[in-house]
């Protein structure tokens, strides 16, 4: 896989060779639009909303609203006068305590993979990085624009993670939240306990796409003239208010119910096995 950016990771003076490479795949199915009637892909076209008129790309510039239909222009040269220095550097400015980011920050991940030279180098950094508990946290630009970016580790990686900036973020004072005295002590401690029997070592292997995996099986019966039998799995709905205490016992009463039938089964299999 081709990389998405050749740099170095520079801290200090020390300069590290490194390669960007995705660490997300997107596997669900993608679409494209057809004309119902004879099934024909369907171009889009970039059309003058004045004229009504198809336009060329050499005819295109890009406009910034600054008020319904009024628009300011930007040229090439104006973006290149506001670009910052295309380095190819991921400068890290300072190391924080990894667990005082807020989770909202972090985006898109990336392996930094140690080019031709920099193995040394990038093992020293991830040992340094792993045993201060720290992540690292920098600025580098990728695809024309600056990503405020944290360097971590990842078994034997150094991931580098592109962030969002403060002023990305939505401020949370703009909605209005339930403040914890409305808490009932006994309710509370049910959902303590109903936490406490959902509770479980993460395992990200165990929780899977089903709508990806429904959509490939309908579009594979589909490929073979068939169609796909699924089930949907109907919760039922109660109509009448149902108060909290009582969804609450509801809920561990049915986890209770469910813990007691794979015990069951596992002393089934012991006995069987024996």
């Amino acid at each position: 896989m081709a990389a998405s950016w050749k740099g170095s990771i520079s801290f200090g003076l020390v300069n590290i060779p490194v390669e960007l490479h995705a660490a997300v795949s997107h596997e669900r199915p993608h679409f494209r639009l057809l004309h119902a009637k004879d099934q024909s892909p369907v171009n889009y076209e970039r059309v003058c909303q004045r004229e009504g008129k198809p336009v060329a790309w050499e005819d295109l510039v890009k406009g910034y609203e600054y008020a319904k239909g009024k628009f300011v222009t930007l040229s090439k040269d104006d973006f290149k006068t506001a670009a910052v220095e295309k380095t190819k550097t991921l400068d890290i400015l300072d190391f924080v305590d990894a667990t005082a980011v807020d989770d909202r920050y972090f985006d898109t991940p990336y392996y930094a993979v140690p080019g031709k030279g920099g193995a040394r180098g990038y093992a020293v950094l991830r040992e340094a990085i792993r045993a201060s508990g720290r992540i690292g946290v920098g600025k580098v630009v990728l695809r024309e624009t600056q990503h405020l970016a944290a360097l971590s580790v990842v078994d034997d990686a150094l991931v580098v993670t592109m962030m969002r900036f403060a002023d990305e973020l939505v401020d949370v004072d703009r909605y209005t939240f339930p403040p914890a005295r409305e808490v009932r002590p006994k309710e509370l401690q049910m959902a303590k306990t109903l936490v406490e029997s959902l509770s479980d070592e993460w395992k990200p292997e165990k929780y899977t796409d089903d709508y990806r995996a429904n959509l490939m099986r309908i579009i594979k019966a589909k490929m073979k003239g068939k169609e796909a039998k699924i089930v949907a799995e109907e919760e039922p709905h109660d109509a009448k208010v149902v108060d909290l205490m009582e969804r609450l016992r509801s809920s561990l009463e049915g986890r209770s119910a469910g813990k007691s039938v794979r015990t069951s089964g596992k002393r089934k299999k012991s006995r069987a096995a024996a």
